[in-house]
């Protein structure tokens, strides 16, 4: 077994080094990367930045969206061409701290893409009617994760994601078996902001729950701005 080199934690400016979940400390590292972009390779990413800090107990923390950016999984404002009903229904979104997400006309053109026009009607009535009983999230919980997930088109982190949207990653699942088998790095991929965590994928070696595991990260330590750290180590303290 390799022996990882000594190193000091540290973290994003405004986010805890530390955290405390059933009763026991963690550390989280955020590792600092370049700029990912479409097409590259994530096991040589993961190798570059991690490998030689890992410890055996780790867990690694990915962000959806450079995985996402490896597989190519992008969609170009350029490719989109935006119907009157992504138009309107844009406009009744409310925007949180963490994003317009489908109040973006794009992104709801791209909802309505992947779940076809009545579905997304559909959707939006019920979100209308779930306000009336100060109900939250309905409209996301009927058209699903892939919508959820879905990033970019948006000038908060970097200027290439003006001009594309960036899907969830494919077998978030399989890329992280594939992640643990070549390098042996336990890890999960997660869709995380200032509001919610979501872990979309884990290695089969994490037998915790979710919401253990959503514990870890609930503060989003990686950040949801230009801070360049799509990776998060996470260490327990002896």
């Amino acid at each position: 077994m390799r022996k990882a080199i000594a190193m000091e934690y540290s973290a994003n400016e405004k986010k805890a080094l530390e955290i405390v979940v059933n009763g026991e400390k963690y550390l989280r590292h955020a590792i600092k990367t370049h700029y990912v972009t479409v097409g590259e390779n994530y096991l040589d990413i993961v190798e570059k930045y991690v490998k030689d800090i890992y410890r055996e107990g780790d867990i690694l923390s990915i962000s959806e969206k450079i995985i996402a950016l490896c597989q190519g999984r992008v969609i170009y404002k350029k490719d989109i061409k935006l119907s009157a009903m992504a138009k309107f229904l844009c406009r009744f979104v409310n925007v949180t701290p963490a994003g317009e997400a489908v109040g973006n006309p794009y992104k709801m053109q791209i909802a309505i893409d992947l779940c076809g026009r009545f579905k997304v009607l559909y959707a939006a009535i019920a979100a209308g009617i779930g306000k009336v009983f100060k109900k939250k999230g309905i409209f996301y919980k009927i058209v699903g994760e892939e919508v959820i997930g879905l990033d970019g088109f948006c000038d908060d982190a970097f200027d290439d994601y003006l001009e594309m949207g960036i899907l969830i990653p494919n077998e978030p699942d399989r890329v992280c078996r594939e992640i643990h088998s070549a390098l042996g790095i336990s890890c999960m991929i997660v869709d995380a902001n200032d509001l919610t965590v979501d872990i979309l994928g884990k290695s089969d070696d994490l037998a915790e729950s979710k919401d253990f595991y959503c514990a870890l990260i609930k503060d989003n330590p990686a950040g949801q701005a230009n801070q360049q750290t799509p990776l998060i180590l996470i260490h327990k303290e002896k």
